[in-house]
This record gives C-alpha cells, structure tokens and sequence, in this order.
C-alpha cells in the first residue's frame, strides 16, 4: 500500500502537552498517513474528530471487507519529541489482543494431537514447574478449555494478578527479578484458588500465561518461536514479536508509549529497583505478559490475522473442526444464565463472542489494555474486520480510548456505501 502524508490540525492539546509539539497561539500539526479513498472517508473523519476529542498521541486504523485489506492509516505522531508520525504499518504493544493469538497457537496444537482441551493442566505443564506441594487440591482438576474461558479459578479482582507482582513473587521463587513466566507459575500453584474451576467466568491473565508454557512444551520450542512460524508466517505476518519492557528495546518501527496521565512507578525491571520511571517502560515486565500481553504488531498485522477466520474452509492455520470451538459458546455459567438462558455475550477461546439473533453468525472481538497502549480487535458478522491501536491508554477523563471508539468505528463502516476492492 502506498503512503502519502495529509496533515490534521487539531486545537491545543492540554493533555500531555510537555510531550506533544503545540505552540502557544497555534494549531498542533499532527500527521495522516497512508493511502485516502474516497469511498472510506467515514473512517477518516472518525479518526480526525476522535483525535482530536480526545487529545490522543498517536493512533492506527487498519480495516478488512471480505478478507481484503481496505483501509489502513497513521494518525498523530509516533514519536511526539522527534515528530515521527505514525504509519499505517507502525508496531504497537497490544496488549490483551495477545489472547487471541495463544488460542490459535492452543488450537493448532490440539488439532495436531498434542494435548485435549479437556486435558488436565498439570498433566500438560513441565514438571520443573510443578511444586511438591500443591496449594489446593483443586487446580488437579483445571483444564486447557478453562484456561482458554477464564473459568479456572483465579479472580484477580477477588485476590491480585500475579503477573503484575513481578519483585515480591521473584524473591519468593529466590529468583532474580523481574519474575519469569515459570517462577510465576510455581508461585501461583503453591496457593489456593479464587473459586471451583468451571463453576463462573474471571478474566485471568494468568491462566493465558499458563497456556504459553502448555505451548512450549507440547511443541518443542519457545512460545514466540512457535507462534511466529506456525500461526504468523502462513498468513504473511512478519513483523509480530514480543515487545521490549525498557526504551532501548524499542523495536525499529515501534512508536513510543505516554501513559495518559504522565504517572511514573517504581521500575521492576533493571537496576536500581524501585526506582521512579514512567508507567509503560518498567513498572511490569512486558517479555513476562508473552503468552496474555506481550505482542506488539501494526493494525495491518491484526486485521489479517482476523480475516484469516471469515472462510474456515480457506483458512490458512485451522482447520474448520478447529476453528468452531474458538468461537463456541462455554457450558455452564460462563456461557449461561441461572435460568439456562444463554448469555448476550460470551468469552470463547481467545476472543468475546455476541452472537447476531439466530443467524448462526457472530460479532468477536477482544480488547487490550496497559498503561501507555489501548487497542481493540473486532471481527464482524458482516465480512468486516478492524483493527485501533493506541499509543496512550485513556483520555483526560480517564475513559479507555478503545472501548470510547468501539462503537464509532461500528457506525463508521456503516456509513460506507461502496467498499473497494482492496489487496
């Protein structure tokens, strides 16, 4: 796609005004990259109004019609200091929207006969990280599909995530910090669970980081090895890696984080610990969130990764009979009221699943979060597919910038009267 540079002038900004290039009694200049179509400049005009509304750094938009690319343009800057703009192929942390592509990795294993989805979870980890002592009783019965429906038995909002507790759980493990993945894990297993595995659905990032060490061990290799070459190279995606925690990993092409409030928090990762840094470069290990958290990628890389799914039988990474539990409703509470009605809304494995009416079709989708990024993936009922990538987490307000433009974006691929053909 070719690329061509248009510039948005937006009012003053006052929200990270030390970092943005806005001069006293002028107009901020902010780039648009990308190629312009006529025919999509509903979603042009939604990017513009909602930069500017909300004081937005720097933002991708990248949209599918029918497993083609249609649209995909930079907005703001990827560097505000160094005025880089944002390109339609800019990499970003995307956070929780890492879940998805550990569902595939978990399916494509399933479908090679490694392991069950209703295998157990011990059964399937490496016995290195499985403590003498196990701390309930209960995690014997946790399996692989309850991991991937967050039904496991860990609450964070009833206890804490582990996974942001980096220092406390790698003295535990008398490890150095920051905590691995594994010493996580041995950590977790050691203590009791939340509530009775399968009886309700808690977001759990953990259990996702359990997912990435089933993965390394029924495949051989490292879990980004695996997913790059098994799940990312069919589809032409390239550029997909797990993120650097610390500036100096910044991978070429990546933009630069600005937590929304410019808060900084003691650093888990490097020396000294515990010294004061900028939320989204040090306060968590990104390269510990792998498996649930730590990709980063271009909304061109996502949107072809969820068009991969709109034509099962073409599907390049599942096949179909593998695909259909990706999306299937969970039994139980998680996909059920307690008058047996099914839910509006479900989580699958790896993505959240609202079915359209009885049409047999669905709107899925998943969202990321972490100080300095927000994001949203959405696969629509109707052959289109988008993904918005942010490089600051909220607005002034403090409301998550993806779940502001989710339904935007729905109204704005409703507005668009002739798709092109796109590549």
């Amino acid at each position: 796609m070719s690329v061509v540079v248009r510039v948005l002038r937006v009012p003053p900004v006052l929200l990270l005004a030390a970092l943005l290039p806005v001069y006293a009694g002028e107009a901020a200049v902010l780039p648009v990259t990308g190629a312009e179509n006529a025919d999509l400049v509903s979603f042009d005009k939604l990017m513009r109004s909602f930069m500017t509304e909300h004081n937005v750094p720097g933002a991708a938009l990248a949209v599918t019609k029918d497993s083609r690319l249609v649209y995909a343009r930079g907005f703001g800057f990827a560097d505000a200091q160094k005025k880089e703009p944002v390109q339609p192929t800019s990499l970003f942390r995307i956070a929780s929207l890492s879940k998805s592509i550990t569902g595939v990795a978990v399916l494509q294993l399933v479908e090679q006969g490694k392991f069950g989805l209703d295998d157990k979870m011990l059964e399937r980890l490496s016995p290195d990280m499985r403590p003498a002592n196990i701390g309930d009783a209960r995690l014997e019965q946790v399996t692989v599909r309850q991991l991937l429906h967050h039904t496991g038995g860990w609450d964070s909002a009833k206890s804490y995530d582990p996974m942001f507790r980096s220092v406390e759980i790698a003295k535990a493990e008398k490890a150095d910090p920051p905590a691995a993945p594994e010493d996580i894990i041995r950590y977790m297993l050691r203590r009791k669970l939340d509530f009775d595995p399968g009886t309700r659905h808690a977001y759990s990032n953990f259990g996702y980081c359990i997912l990435g060490r089933i993965i390394e061990r029924a495949s051989g290799e490292t879990y980004e090895t695996y997913v790059r070459e098994k799940v990312l190279a069919p589809l032409g995606i390239t550029a997909m890696r797990i993120g650097k925690t610390l500036p100096e990993g910044r991978a070429a092409g990546e933009v630069e984080y600005l937590d929304s409030k410019g808060r900084t928090g003691a650093a888990v990762v490097g020396a000294p610990l515990g010294r004061k840094v900028p939320l989204p470069y040090g306060t968590f290990c990104l390269e510990a969130l792998d498996a649930h958290g730590g990709w980063i990628a271009s909304a061109v890389d996502l949107v072809r990764f969820a068009a991969a799914f709109d034509d099962p039988a073409r599907c390049k990474i599942l096949k179909p009979e593998s695909i259909k539990p990706m999306f299937e409703r969970p039994e139980g509470p998680a996909g059920y009221e307690t008058n047996g009605k099914p839910k509006a809304a479900y989580y699958a494995c790896g993505w959240s699943v609202r079915p359209v009416g009885n049409t047999g079709k669905a709107n899925t989708w998943h969202n990321g979060l972490l100080s300095g990024s927000s994001t949203i993936m959405v696969r629509r009922h109707d052959g289109i597919n988008w993904a918005v990538l942010f490089n600051s987490d909220s607005d002034a307000k403090g409301k998550n910038l993806a779940g502001e433009i989710d339904g935007l974006v729905h109204q704005a691929a409703d507005a668009v009267r002739k798709w092109p053909e796109g590549e």
